[in-house]
Order: C-alpha cells, then sequence, then structure tokens
C-alpha cells in the first residue's frame, strides 16, 4: 500500500489510502493577498503565525509555505526586491521559522524558484513535502536532484512544456513521465504525490468527471497518492463551498488523499455585524443591550466572530468515517463537540499531537 511519509520535528502524517485524508492548509501565502505581503516586507510574521495556529485547529495536519513575494517597497533602495528568484530564498527560511515555533505540523514548502525550496529544505525540520516539480524537462533538472539530495516527497504537476492540457489522457502521460523520471534519480513513486490539475467546473462541465477518472487511473496504474488546489472546482460559481462539500467526499471515494486547501472559516467582519445590527435596529427588533457580537451573529445565522472549521471540514470528516479511514468515528465525534472555552486551544504546541505512524 503506497504511503508518503511526512514529518516535522515531532509528529509524522502519512499520506495514504487507508489513511484519513490529509488537508494542506494553503493560508500561509502572499500571493493576491496584499495586507499579508506588505506585513511581511515590515518584517511583521504575526498574521503567517496566527494563520498556521488557526488552520492546525480546524483540522490541517500539514502547512503549505508559499514564498511568492516581491517587495515593491523596497525596490527603490534594491531593484532586486522586484524579483521573486531575489525575495524567495530570503523570504522562505523564515516563514519556515515562524511556522515551527508556533506549530508541530509539518510543512510543504511551496514556491517556484529553486533557490526558495532549496532554502527551505535547509530550514525545515523533519522531512517536509516539497511543492513543486512539473514535466518541463528544465524543471525535473532543477528539482529532482533536490528530492533525492534531502530524501523528501515532492508534489508532481500534470503539466509541461506544452502547458495545461484539457485533455485528461495527456495530463495522465505527463504524470507518468515524472514517476519514471523521478525514478532515474532513485526517487520511489511512494514519494510522489500527483496533482491532476482540477479545472474550474463552471469554464469546463467535464472537468468533476475528468478529475475522478484520472485519480482512479493515477491509483491503480501508477499506484501514486494525489492532492489537488481543492477550490479550483469551484471557481468564478456561486456557493462555492456547496460545490466544494460535494467535491471532496467524491475526490476522495475516486481515491485523492490529499488536498491543498482552506480547512479555515474566517470570522464575520465587524463591518458586517455593524450593518446587520442596524437592519435590525431599522426593523424595530429590541435586542438586549449587553449582547456580545459572538451571540449576535449566532442569533441570526451570520457564522462567527471566531476562526473555525469550515464546511469542507465537516464533509471531509463525515468522507472519512464513512470510508472506515476514522474507526468508530472518534475523530467525528470529536470533530461534533462543542469548541473548546478560550484559554483551552487545539492548535499549536501547547496543545500538543499524538504521534501517527
Amino acid at each position: 500500500m503506497t504511503r508518503t511519509i511526512i514529518e516535522s520535528k515531532s509528529k509524522t502524517v502519512i499520506i495514504g489510502f487507508d489513511q484519513p485524508f490529509c488537508v494542506i492548509g494553503e493560508r500561509i501565502n502572499p500571493t493576491g493577498r496584499k495586507k499579508l505581503a506588505a506585513e511581511l516586507e515590515a518584517g511583521d510574521f504575526s498574521t503567517v503565525e496566527k494563520d498556521a495556529i488557526d488552520q492546525v485547529a480546524a483540522g490541517a495536519t500539514v502547512l503549505d509555505v508559499n514564498s511568492g513575494a516581491v517587495f515593491t517597497n523596497k525596490m527603490a533602495e534594491d531593484p532586486r526586491y522586484a524579483d521573486n528568484n531575489f525575495v524567495e530564498p530570503m523570504l522562505m527560511p523564515e516563514l519556515i521559522k515562524r511556522v515551527q515555533a508556533v506549530t508541530d505540523a509539518p510543512i510543504c514548502i511551496d514556491s517556484s524558484v529553486p533557490g526558495a525550496l532549496e532554502a527551505g529544505l535547509a530550514a525545515c525540520e523533519g522531512r517536509p513535502l516539497l511543492n513543486s516539480v512539473t514535466g518541463e524537462e528544465e524543471r525535473l533538472e532543477l528539482v529532482l536532484p533536490l528530492v533525492k539530495k534531502y530524501n523528501v516527497p515532492v508534489v508532481a504537476i500534470s503539466n509541461d512544456d506544452t502547458g495545461i492540457s484539457e485533455d485528461p489522457d495527456v495530463r495522465f502521460a505527463v504524470a507518468k513521465k515524472i514517476v519514471e523520471r523521478a525514478a532515474d534519480f532513485g526517487i520511489p513513486a511512494h514519494d510522489i504525490v500527483v496533482d491532476p490539475l482540477v479545472m474550474p467546473i463552471g469554464a469546463m462541465a467535464t472537468a468533476g468527471h475528468q478529475v475522478f477518472t484520472l485519480v482512479r487511473r493515477l491509483r491503480d496504474e501508477l499506484g501514486v497518492n494525489t492532492t489537488c488546489g481543492a477550490s479550483n472546482i469551484s471557481f468564478g460559481l456561486p456557493n462555492r463551498h456547496g460545490i466544494n462539500n460535494a467535491f471532496l467526499p467524491m475526490a476522495i471515494t475516486a481515491g485523492m488523499t490529499s488536498a491543498i486547501m482552506n480547512p479555515v472559516a474566517l470570522p464575520i467582519a465587524a463591518s458586517k455585524i455593524a450593518e446587520k445590527r442596524a437592519e435590525i435596529a431599522a426593523a424595530g427588533i429590541i435586542l438586549p443591550e449587553d449582547m456580545d457580537d459572538e451571540t449576535f451573529v449566532t442569533l441570526f445565522g451570520m457564522g462567527s466572530t471566531k476562526s473555525r472549521p469550515g464546511k469542507e471540514m465537516e464533509a471531509i470528516r463525515a468522507a472519512n468515517f464513512l470510508m472506515n479511514n476514522d474507526p468508530s468515528g472518534g475523530e467525528w465525534i470529536r470533530f461534533n463537540r462543542p469548541p473548546a472555552a478560550d484559554g483551552e486551544g487545539r492548535g499549536g504546541r501547547r496543545g500538543g499531537g499524538r504521534r501517527r505512524g
């Protein structure tokens, strides 16, 4: 049975067909998050630390750390700050250091810059997952030697020099090529986690069917574990959580063993609470003066003022139970218990974690 082992200094996570679905938290990524990118440029890692803790508390077992930033405010002092190849090798080790200080979750080192990947590997405790290699020859020659040197597993993305094919047979062929080229370097198939590339179903009606078929082939013919950017399937559509919640259990049933995703339902914004309070007052509804925001948003079905597990995590926990990867439903029962009181946090180092594997 294929098992991909990822480790921190004190915890082991196993990705495998007979294991609970592995959730790789995606939030530590400045790409598209201007506020986070600005904080990193200023040397402020507080959001990174909070995102690490919140994702583990919500159920992530591995944390993706992406260093994709440029520092525009520093360009005047040195134009190299506009270049990812300059910034990311400096930034990645610091990101990893900060994450490892607040949680014992294993890390997925995520960058398109080989220098950042190697800097991350040098800084990382344990056995991280490397993200990623593609079927492009230049990329294979740069990344696979790192995978071999540090003896780590790697995400293999099913595109090559020709781009991303809409033909699932082509994407399978690229994955097979990567597995075979990895074998040339002495890298076993169980250390390759293939991303078959999930297309948005809003743009391609067969996207869901394609990925389920691909995942089965990857499992049955290549014997490899798989991952994906889970939210890609719902891109551009309303009620994305509804689509994601259906997609993930179906993908798990097809044989997918992990996903890079956001496990956290983000807190409701203070501005939204103020708007709702004004709406309620305008309707003549009188509420107790001492009603706090958390009670208010719960009463009106708005969510929560605190970070909590997202609905996708509920679907994954249920799928684990139904696939017999949660014996006796212990994790499902724990997941559905009332949240711990303040000061009794379940994420991070203080809460500890039992070693699996």
